[in-house]
C-alpha cells in the first residue's frame, strides 16, 4: 500500500507543480518587496497599491496552476526530438521572431506603420494567405494598431516614435 501512495505522489509532483511552486514563492518574494516601495507624499493611492493588486491576481493564478497540476495526471511524454519541439513551438517562435524585427524597424517606420506591419504579417504567416484573408488581416491590423496608437497618442497624451521615414 505504501508503495501505491509513492507511485500517486510521483504522478502527482511534475514539472507544472515545480513551476506553480516557484511562481507562489517568487510572488512571496516581491510581495514582500512592496514594502520597501517608497511613499509618494500627497498621493491618492500609495506606489505599493498596483504593484500588490498584480502580484496577487498572479499569486491567484499560480494557486489554480497549482491545483491544475496536482489534479491532472501528467501525460505520457515521447523522447525529445528537435524536429519535434520545432513543430510544437513554431508558432510562438514565429511570432518573437516577428516581434524582434517589429522593434528593429521601429525607429525607421515609427510605432503606427510597423505595429500595423507587424500585426498583418504575423497573421498572414500564422493564418494563411488568400486575398480574402489578406482584407481581414489588414483591417484587424489597422483597427487594433490605429485605435491603440490614437488612444495613447491623443487621449492619454503619450509621444510614440514617429520613425526616421515620417518625420
Amino acid at each position: 500500500m505504501d508503495r501505491l501512495k509513492g507511485l500517486d505522489m510521483k504522478r502527482r509532483i511534475n514539472r507544472d507543480t515545480i513551476t506553480a511552486l516557484l511562481l507562489l514563492v517568487l510572488c512571496g518574494v516581491l510581495f514582500h518587496q512592496t514594502f520597501n516601495i517608497r511613499k509618494v507624499p500627497f498621493s491618492e493611492m500609495g506606489s505599493e497599491v498596483w504593484p500588490r493588486f498584480v502580484l496577487l491576481l498572479m499569486a491567484v493564478l499560480a494557486v489554480i496552476y497549482l491545483f491544475q497540476s496536482m489534479t491532472t495526471p501528467a501525460p505520457q511524454r515521447a523522447p525529445f526530438s528537435f524536429k519535434a519541439w520545432l513543430g510544437a513551438y513554431r508558432n510562438p517562435l514565429i511570432c518573437f521572431g516577428m516581434f524582434f524585427v517589429f522593434l528593429l524597424a521601429l525607429p525607421w517606420l515609427g510605432m503606427l506603420v510597423a505595429g500595423v506591419l507587424f500585426v498583418f504579417v504575423t497573421q498572414t504567416i500564422l493564418g494563411g494567405a488568400g486575398h480574402r484573408r489578406w482584407i481581414v488581416h489588414a483591417l484587424v491590423a489597422l483597427v487594433s494598431v490605429g485605435g491603440m496608437w490614437l488612444l495613447f497618442t491623443y487621449a492619454l497624451g503619450v509621444v510614440l516614435p514617429r520613425g526616421e521615414l515620417f518625420s
